[in-house]
């Protein structure tokens, strides 16, 4: 079976690849900021950070799986999105150094959520079939990290582009003394969801893996 990644993230590339899946790589065209903007427009209300995290990823496969289902394509479409709250404050890719530098300020000492939305499109002779999800998980950052190591994290370019403004399974590592949760889910996606959806689309986690 045919595994399509609706995103261009780096760290769920790697991810599916670590599970045994070399999966197609699709860039969803989604205006992410336009999408929860009218979505909370039409209902008067600011999405929770469940509800933000699930209706961007479903979003993304949604789009990709359109595309693909007029291809022929026989398979799964996994898409995701992340983002991290700290004391009721949601915050996505910072962007900048500055932002970047801002956000370590804060979380040092203190523990966050990583909202992580999923949605697993199975695409059949053209029919579509959802699974969705949000799994969550808790972090934990040490709290004597130094001014000094926060601008070298910062300088090397890693945290401005990922939820959060961290990573777990890279130079953000050191940093974070605890996770609560399945790890993967901060990394960008947790493996053990996807596989209980593909479950109920049908499809066994085993059978995906083309990397062994």
């Amino acid at each position: 079976m045919q595994v399509c990644l609706a995103s261009t993230s780096p760290a769920r590339l790697a991810l599916m690849r670590q599970a045994g899946i070399e999966p197609r790589l699709e860039s969803p065209g989604v205006d992410e900021d336009a999408a929860v903007a009218a979505v909370e427009r039409a209902e008067g209300r600011t999405l929770p950070p469940a509800e933000h995290v699930q209706l961007l990823a479903a979003a993304k496969a949604r789009d990709v799986a359109a595309r693909l289902a007029g291809e022929g394509f026989d398979g799964l479409v996994i898409g995701g999105d992340s983002m991290f709250e700290l004391g009721g404050v949601l915050s996505g890719k910072p962007h900048t150094p500055e932002n970047a530098t801002a956000r370590w300020e804060t979380m040092r000492g203190r523990t966050g959520v990583l909202h992580s939305g999923h949605t697993v499109i199975r695409v059949t002779g053209g029919s579509l079939a959802e699974a969705h999800a949000v799994a969550e998980a808790r972090v934990t950052f040490a709290s004597d990290v130094t001014d000094a190591e926060i601008a070298a994290y910062v300088a090397t370019g890693e945290p401005l582009e990922v939820a959060g403004a961290f990573t777990v399974d890279s130079l953000g590592g050191p940093f974070i003394e605890r996770v609560d949760g399945d790890p993967s889910t901060v990394v960008g996606m947790s493996l053990s969801t996807v596989r209980r959806l593909a479950r109920e689309l049908g499809a066994e986690w085993t059978a995906l893996w083309n990397r062994i």
